[in-house]
């Protein structure tokens, strides 16, 4: 099953291979060593490192402060700190495009060029590092941490040797989901105006229709995620895996004593920064214009297309790696590794070329799913699967195996085994993986607009459209709609990764009069 299901995965990526093969060696060659593609590839390399460096930095400390520390207000700061994940990068770069130029002193400059495209990237993509660092930390075994505390470590030593290791595979996981959607980001860097690979690949495309050119330029974008997915898997290889406790219960807080309001104040800055531009910009273009009116005319046909493509699309891609994410947590080895990798492969790659790739694998091999929503939410399976895995792959891991061996020690089938212990214990990881999928499908810009089906439109495309065209009211409702819409499932994703467990906002109990004040004691924030 997981063989089948990475098979899935890597239908574009065959497709990429075989025309690709058709010009023979020296010819890829020849178009791959220039000067342009050199520039592309350290243009890429370079927002990706920037990016992803700065998401671990937000990512890590956010999840660290909600999760660990007595920060006021973490209850609902955890969760707003998760919802620049609802906003699409293409909105957010035509909102910061329009505060930009609203605030600008000089006329002539425009909010463009790598700063601009590696400040839009990072807002809109530390959640992919924040979410799992919170999960895992939230659920992760204390007791290491109190020993190491009562053998005289501070919190920085105690933090720096003993924490982050238990969560490093979520460090590293999330920090290649952020890799990964930076390489493959084709709207932020559209309309910031920076040539990267996916640029580079749309403008042949769609301006010189060169279509041999794009998919040479595409490989080359395989062989950049094959060099990351090797650097992250040698992180992996040298990490712990996670530590869960045998007893649920709450890891001890830190007293950051007057430290506790600038942690409170970084983490507002940070939800500001995301989500205050975008809404400023959305309410300005709604007041100012006179198009909104036609956008809520055809409102509610574009969100049923979303809801009903990315539903199917998060139903589909679930069940696919479902069995991938339980062979790569119960059963580690070159394969499930090699299976677990694969995976990958296609998230790196541009929605456009994974929706040239269905088109022809429609036409040519499967007829009948051709102009059908099926081969759309196909194309959401193949560019979204190990969203799905990492989050099924990690609640498996943390699952204890003793009570699945404790029910086959008892003679319970496989099937059972499956059903009655592990599904249920995976069932949170499943949940969150559906969630995150849903949302990132309701986002898709490229793929949707080669393989929806004729006739069908989507807040994605809908809004695409106005805004190609300078109609920016009426693109604004579009936009409203879609980041309320993609706002639940993030919801979702932080209820059930247990970031903010249930009695978080209750009163804290009052400190007992014999405990220490030393701002170094450690104490429960919420009881169990």
């Amino acid at each position: 099953m997981a063989l089948a299901a990475t098979a899935v995965a890597l239908l574009p990526l065959g497709y990429l291979l075989l025309r690709t093969a058709e010009g023979g060696l020296p010819a890829w060659w020849a178009t791959v060593a220039t000067e342009r593609v050199a520039r592309l590839a350290t243009t890429s390399l370079l927002l990706a490192v920037v990016v992803t460096l700065a998401c671990l930095v937000i990512g890590v400390g956010s999840a660290w402060l909600v999760t660990r520390s007595n920060a006021p207000g973490r209850a609902p700061l955890a969760v707003l700190l998760a919802l620049p994940l609802a906003v699409p990068s293409y909105v957010a770069a035509f909102t910061w495009v329009s505060v930009s130029d609203l605030w600008s002193a000089d006329p002539g400059a425009r909010f463009e060029g790598f700063g601009a495209a590696a400040l839009v990237l990072t807002l809109y993509t530390y959640p992919y590092v924040y979410l799992p660092v919170a999960a895992a930390l939230a659920r992760v075994d204390p007791s290491q941490e109190e020993v190491a505390r009562s053998l005289g470590y501070g919190p920085w030593r105690t933090l720096t040797t003993v924490t982050l290791p238990q969560v490093r595979p979520a460090i590293a996981g999330g920090g290649l989901l952020a890799a990964l959607y930076v390489l493959a980001d084709f709207g932020a860097v559209s309309i910031l105006r920076l040539d990267t690979f996916t640029r580079a690949i749309f403008t042949a495309l769609s301006s010189g229709f060169n279509r041999s050119l794009a998919l040479t330029l595409a490989t080359v974008l395989v062989l950049l995620t094959l060099a990351i997915l090797g650097a992250e898997g040698r992180t992996r290889r040298a990490g712990a895996r996670f530590s869960t406790a045998a007893v649920s219960r709450p890891a001890p807080a830190l007293d950051l004593g007057p430290w506790r309001l600038v942690g409170t104040g970084a983490l507002a800055l940070v939800v500001l920064t995301a989500l205050g531009v975008p809404a400023l910009s959305l309410a300005r273009w709604i007041a100012a214009g006179s198009s909104a009116g036609q956008a809520w005319d055809r409102i509610g046909g574009a969100a049923w297309g979303s809801l009903s493509a990315s539903l199917l699309g998060a139903l589909l891609t679930v069940a696919l790696a479902l069995p991938v994410g339980l062979l790569a947590a119960r059963h580690p080895g070159r394969l499930s590794a090699l299976l677990e990798r694969a995976a990958y492969l296609a998230h790196a790659l541009p929605g456009v070329v994974v929706g040239l790739s269905l088109v022809f694998f429609g036409v040519t091999v499967a007829l009948p799913l051709y102009q059908t929503t099926w081969l759309l939410a196909l194309a959401y399976a193949s560019l979204f699967l190990p969203l799905a895995v990492a989050s099924v792959a990690s609640a498996a891991a943390q699952a204890p195996v003793s009570l699945e061996e404790a029910a086959q020690s008892l003679g319970t089938s496989p099937a059972r085994v499956f059903s009655r212990v592990t599904l249920p214990l995976t069932l949170p990881g499943i949940g969150a993986g559906a969630a995150l999928v849903f949302l990132t499908a309701m986002k898709e810009l490229p793929a949707t607009l080669l393989l929806r089906p004729t006739g069908m439109e989507t807040l994605a495309t809908r809004l695409w459209s106005a805004t190609g065209i300078g109609r920016y009211a009426e693109a604004a409702p579009y936009a409203l709609l879609l980041v309320a819409l993609a706002a639940v499932p993030t919801w979702v994703v932080v209820r059930r990764t247990g970031i903010v467990p249930a009695g978080a906002t209750r009163r804290r109990p009052k400190r007992a009069a014999h405990r220490p004040a030393d701002p170094a004691a450690v104490e429960p924030v919420v009881s169990p």
